[in-house]
């Protein structure tokens, strides 16, 4: 197990490389210049060596190459250089949204899951009864509605029915816990439906397709209760899909809830995102695809471990 994480670890590094590699140049292959964009924007009146001089103050008009060892070297050492809009480190811009991103993404993948598994599960066991299309009708739901039309209704309904609206100043979970969850578990519960509709869809086709199998033939012919039938020989190896979208969900959250973070006022790492790429902000935007890609290979790593836990037949070697 050991050696399979180790040459797991070390491959991350060529698939990060990759990344850097795609973004930095690609990101400057794209129309526009973000000194023009900072300097004339609402009709703002510049020369052109005040452009010039901004460029060379954001270190724009060096060779790409030497731009591009000076970032990679800022990688490997977390110096993540300033935001050529802001000013301020880019460490700095990220993580004081980044806390309010994973805290959502770690809520809606608790509800999900909380959701999920059950409904999966007795979807499955009572296939084509009014239990089933009760479920299914559930999931199909939540895969067609937007979070943020789900999220919109949620605003209106606490408004209406009770006079209430969510905090609009996010609060840290350790400054005020209950403050902190009367402002997030909104936006968790309208992601977190669509996120628990995916997987429980997942969960009731994988159990359906174990329940066929040899073993579970096997295990009843034998006379074991059916409860352990289900829970000790067909849900561990019926949770094996499951466990792979959850976390490619959770990756997802992180910085893919642009519009949710828009409906309920969060200034996350979605919002940060649409801003970045509307400034063409090279560093900042540079710093979150790493960020992300780096969630999605952590997540992916994870997800391979867990398989060994759910499925003692599976050993890494």
């Amino acid at each position: 197990m050991l050696t399979y994480v180790v040459n797991r670890v070390l491959l991350m590094i060529p698939t990060l490389i990759g990344v850097a590699v795609l973004t930095f140049f690609m990101l400057r292959v794209i129309p526009g210049d973000i000194v023009e964009v900072k300097l004339r924007a609402d009709g703002g009146s510049v020369t052109q060596a005040q452009i010039e001089t901004e460029r060379e103050r954001l270190g724009l008009n060096r060779p790409l190459a030497t731009q591009f060892a000076d970032w990679m070297v800022g990688l490997v050492t977390f110096d993540f250089g300033l935001s050529m809009w802001t000013g301020r480190p880019v460490a700095e811009e990220i993580a004081i949204r980044l806390e309010l991103s994973m805290q959502v993404a770690v809520m809606a993948s608790i509800i999900a899951v909380i959701l999920a598994i059950p409904l999966g599960t007795l979807s499955a066991l009572f296939k084509d009864t009014i239990v089933d299309y009760a479920i299914r009708l559930f999931t199909i739901a939540g895969l067609a509605v937007p979070s943020f039309w789900l999220g919109m209704i949620i605003i209106l309904s606490l408004l209406l029915f009770f006079n209430w609206l969510p905090p609009i100043t996010f609060t840290p979970f350790y400054v005020d816990p209950w403050a902190n969850f009367t402002q997030l578990i909104w936006p968790s519960l309208a992601v977190g439906w669509r996120y628990s509709a995916v997987v429980a869809r997942m969960v009731r086709s994988s159990i359906i397709e174990v329940m066929k199998e040899d073993y579970i033939r096997t295990a009843r012919a034998k006379g074991v209760y059916e409860r352990l039938v289900v829970m000790r020989h067909a849900m561990r190896n019926a949770l094996l899909p499951a466990i792979t979208v959850i976390g490619l969900e959770f990756a997802f959250l992180i910085g893919g809830l642009v519009v949710t973070e828009q409906v309920f006022n969060l200034n996350g790492i979605g919002r940060l995102f649409v801003q970045a790429v509307g400034r063409n902000d090279f560093t900042l935007i540079q710093t979150m695809v790493m960020l992300v890609a780096s969630v999605f290979i952590i997540v992916n790593l994870a997800v391979d471990l867990l398989y060994a836990v759910f499925d003692p037949r599976i050993r890494y070697g």
